[in-house]
């Protein structure tokens, strides 16, 4: 199998079409075809088909697709590794994180990586775990700031590495002023403001251990609105404790309760992308910043 048929049909995958392949590689679209073409040929077995104006990958190009993500990060491993030698002096690194990652840990890690290494290009997009995940996975990011709750597992996929960076409470959020309360169970009676779909399974999760169903009036994912609502007696809520650190609003008060889990945030990577200069700085960077 020729491998820069395997980098060529990655274009493809990306691109979502034969022609943007061709834009992307500045080739013709008809050279890019005869490589898929050929690539096919050698694998036995169709990799692509179409759909609409452009291509839509088959199981075997969806699996064969991971392998060329790994060729080419060990491609730009085996590139940056000589820019390494020279501290850095090039390289790029895509990172994605969620809304309150980005607040919190990234600012302090992308100015320590500007300091150790200014001429390195740093790409930085806010995103949804989801999201996020899939953006490694698909070659679109080069690593991921994530968060999963406690009670979440450990299930992930094993084509990804994941590191742990730290953990912060998730809190009980309630108007300031009244009694606190000391287990979940005491906010039965409750209206609920929920968030992401993640942090509403979670609500659900802890309020199903404390033996009630919350009764869930809004949803947002604005931590600032959550806090003006509960602020003004329309209801409570469970946010984590970064997302309190950053945007603390006037008329609520924060309570930990033993009830509930913690986030755990994580940073994920494609295995080989760890051999990356860039990537291994950035990480490192994160490390410090947690």
């Amino acid at each position: 199998m020729d491998s820069r048929r395997l980098l060529v049909f990655r274009e493809v995958a990306h691109a979502g079409s034969l022609a943007g392949a061709a834009r992307a590689l500045g080739w013709t679209q008809p050279a890019v075809s005869q490589q898929v073409r050929r690539l096919e040929a050698e694998t036995g077995t169709p990799l692509v088909v179409r759909e609409g104006r452009g291509v839509a990958l088959t199981e075997a190009g969806r699996r064969l697709l991971r392998h060329a993500e790994a060729i080419a990060d060990r491609l730009a491993a085996a590139e940056q590794d000589v820019a390494a030698l020279t501290g850095l002096a090039t390289g790029v690194v895509r990172i994605a994180a969620f809304p309150t990652a980005a607040a919190v840990l990234v600012p302090p890690a992308l100015a320590a990586l500007r300091e150790r290494a200014p001429a390195l290009e740093v790409h930085f997009t806010e995103l949804e775990p989801p999201e996020a995940e899939a953006a490694v996975r698909e070659g679109a990011a080069d690593l991921a700031v994530v968060f999963r709750h406690e009670d979440d597992g450990e299930d992930v996929p094993g084509d990804l590495l994941r590191e742990p960076l730290s953990r912060h409470a998730v809190q009980a959020v309630v108007p300031a002023g009244r009694p606190a309360p000391a287990l979940l169970a005491d906010l039965r009676d409750e209206p609920w403001i929920a968030g992401c779909p993640r942090c509403r399974r979670h609500l659900l999760r802890c309020a199903r251990r404390a033996g009630f169903s919350p009764d869930v009036r809004f949803a947002t994912d604005d931590h600032v609105v959550v806090q003006r609502l509960v602020a003004r007696g329309l209801g409570v809520a469970l946010l984590p404790a970064w997302a309190l650190a950053i945007s603390a609003q006037p008329g609520v008060a924060a309570v930990d309760l033993p009830d509930v889990d913690g986030r755990v945030v994580e940073t994920l990577v494609r295995p080989d992308a760890r051999r990356v200069p860039a990537v291994a700085a950035a990480l490192e960077a994160l490390r410090a910043a947690r």
